[in-house]
């Protein structure tokens, strides 16, 4: 037989359950969500930019030549590689950089503010009650024969530290023996009458003493006017309490030599030589207790210049 055989092909074709179906939509989506990630964060930095950053930033796609070589917060600062957070080191106290906006002042809260009204108020009373004390001592020693005799050497007046009661020398009737700490019979009138009337309020009182210019003539070896009007000042304390006055009133005793002159222009004044009284309003007060080494030295330096310029011939004695 001729006839031709063909080849018989057997087509097998295996199947794998679960074959793979293409990941190539994965690709798009890690596409797309990174997209919108970037979306958000140039809407959120776009939002949280100020203007003049946002203008630096448009001028730089504009003209980045020209930004990249001026600088500037839009353009990342030209001084420095990496620009830092907190305090600049390199600015001096008050100084403020180009760009920089200064921390407005914060207001007062609603309690502050109170308290502050409070304070206020409190002063104007105190004030008040100073001035009322005044009126009241000077209607003393006018109502008194042995007061009125020395009205010229009693200064009364209020200052910003409190009521202040200047008891000053005369001439020929001086406070103290000369060189000493010894009361005149009429001073101890003076003090112990002022010290009993000081009671009627509850502020504290300060002493200070002051001598003329003239150096010490006598005494111990190394005692000088710093000694001799720390010792007067202490002796007017002794001698209002003894004519009973409080004593947890007395807030400071302190002697100023010739620092704090009443006479500026004739050291020597007899004038110079005096005793200050002040009872302390509570704003001074509570600067002595903090310790303010400013608050004694300005306060006899007011002291001075508020006092009323006075002519005396020239008395060497202390």
């Amino acid at each position: 037989m001729s006839e031709d055989v063909r080849p018989i092909v057997i087509k097998r074709i295996r199947k794998v359950a679960g074959g793979h179906h293409g990941g190539a939509w994965k690709i798009a989506y890690a596409d797309f969500v990174t997209a919108m990630m970037a979306f958000f964060l140039l809407m959120w930095l776009l939002g949280s930019t100020a203007n003049g950053d946002l203008k630096g930033i448009a001028d730089y796609f504009l003209n980045p030549l020209k930004v990249g070589m001026s600088g500037g917060t839009g353009a990342g600062d030209a001084t420095s590689i990496l620009k830092g957070g907190g305090k600049d080191l390199t600015s001096s106290s008050g100084q403020v950089k180009d760009g920089e906006v200064q921390a407005t002042k914060k207001a007062p809260t609603l309690r502050e503010a109170k308290a502050e009204q409070l304070r206020k108020e409190f002063e104007q009373r105190e004030k008040a009650t100073l001035n009322e004390l005044k009126q009241n001592i000077e209607k003393l020693i006018d109502s008194n024969s042995m007061l009125r005799q020395f009205k010229n050497q009693l200064l009364i007046d209020v200052t910003p530290e409190g009521l202040r009661i200047q008891i000053i020398d005369e001439k020929n009737r001086p406070m103290f023996d000369t060189s000493s700490a010894e009361l005149k019979p009429y001073s101890k009138v003076i003090l112990r009458e002022i010290g009993k009337a000081l009671n009627a309020v509850p502020n504290k009182v300060s002493f200070s003493g002051h001598t003329d210019a003239a150096q010490f003539g006598g005494g111990e070896k190394g005692f000088s006017n710093w000694e001799l009007s720390a010792n007067r000042a202490n002796a007017s304390r002794r001698e209002m309490i003894a004519g009973g006055m409080d004593e947890n009133k007395v807030m400071r005793v302190v002697g100023l030599s010739s620092t704090v002159l009443f006479d500026k222009n004739d050291p020597l004044s007899s004038a110079n030589r005096r005793i200050n009284i002040v009872v302390l309003n509570k704003r001074t007060e509570e600067a002595m207790l903090q310790e303010d080494g400013n608050a004694v030295l300005e306060m006899d330096n007011r002291d001075s210049a508020e006092a009323p310029a006075v002519q005396a011939k020239p008395d060497a004695r202390n």
